[in-house]
């Protein structure tokens, strides 16, 4: 399998990398099989966060007696120094290791949040005692905004970024080469866009296309995922033409009927938040996270069903989204 370096942190790392979100779905049992599947075939580049309930620790179990095989990155969307401050000797406790690899700032949505977690009391200067405490090694941020992400990829102080990248989500291809330039990690989330590209291979070789792009981090909850993800990372992704095809064919179908998280929509006249509306409705339906969905949805302030049908969100959309049809379908997946 081809390896890259993972930007200025110098780690070298197998270009497909293990997303640890779909694994709340199983038991310890099959998170174990999985880890030793990445072992034996030498994936070696784990992603999990404590807003991912169970993972963190299913894979602290599961790595007992190899931590040094695998490269470990977490993830917080604590915002205070005190909060992050405590998410980090969480996350230390549940994979049962004194030291992870990459800590990362997770889901950092607006430039009001930018500002808070780098204040004097944000969390940002929790991650860097850290760091200087030997108990974690690298910083990195993750992120849906591309226009946060171009606005700071200059002069952020993150060693990585995590960011959707597929066949149908390119709006960041502009920052991944910014990113690269200053050798910042390029970290692809959401490669088969949250479930909606069957053929998560084929995406996934499209953005190993992309010599920008430090690795890509598909969810797996099953051996064969691992296996047959391994067979990508080849160094050879050019399309054949039949692949080229149902790439074209698979864009064609999504474009008017994906959210690509850009809030552009935004603001909603009642308040609703489009975005994590469409989030709540994927987890529900395409990872079958029903409890997550469910916790996450109720957690939004305005539901779903408050949608007035102003139509004010539509012409703002980049992507022309049938908006208050889909917030009729997830007003109904969630009982609204």
């Amino acid at each position: 399998m081809e390896k890259r370096i993972l930007g200025k942190t110098g780690l070298e790392i197998v270009c497909v990398g293990f997303g640890g979100i779909p694994i709340q779905r199983v038991d310890q049992e099959k998170v174990t099989e999985i880890v030793d599947e990445m072992e034996r075939i030498g994936i070696n580049f784990i992603d999990t966060a404590r807003g991912y309930t169970v993972s963190e620790g299913f894979l602290g179990n599961a790595l007992k007696g190899r931590r040094d095989q695998f490269i470990l990155a977490t993830k917080s969307m604590a915002k205070t120094y005190e909060d992050m401050k405590s998410e980090v000797e969480t996350s230390l406790q549940n994979l049962q290791t004194d030291y992870i690899d990459l800590y990362q700032l997770h889901l950092v949505k607006d430039i009001t949040d930018y500002k808070q977690v780098m204040s004097d009391t944000g969390a940002y200067k929790a991650l860097v005692e850290a760091k200087e405490a030997g108990k974690i090694g690298h910083i990195g941020i993750t992120a849906h905004s591309v226009d946060l992400m171009m606005a700071i990829v200059d002069d952020m102080p993150f060693e990585t970024i995590q960011f959707p990248y597929n066949l149908v989500e390119r709006q960041a291809e502009e920052l991944f080469e910014k990113a690269h330039q200053r050798n910042i990690g390029v970290i692809c989330m959401k490669p088969i866009a949250g479930g909606a590209i069957e053929n998560g291979g084929l995406s996934i070789k499209f953005i190993l296309q992309n010599k920008n792009v430090s690795l890509v981090i598909p969810g797996m909850e099953q051996t064969d995922e691992v296996y047959q993800n391994s067979l990508i990372a080849t160094g050879n992704y050019v399309f054949t033409e039949k692949e080229k095809i149902e790439a074209d064919k698979i864009v064609e179908e999504l474009h008017g009927n994906f959210c690509r998280r850009c809030g552009y929509c935004a603001p909603c006249e009642v308040g609703i938040n489009i975005p994590a509306m469409f989030i709540a409705e994927g987890y529900y339906t395409r990872y079958n996270m029903i409890g997550y969905a469910t916790t996450y949805y109720a957690k939004q302030p305005v539901k779903a069903s408050a949608c007035i049908e102003c139509g004010k969100c539509l012409p703002r959309c980049p992507y022309n989204l049938p908006i208050i049809d889909k917030m009729k379908e997830v007003a109904k997946v969630f009982g609204d």
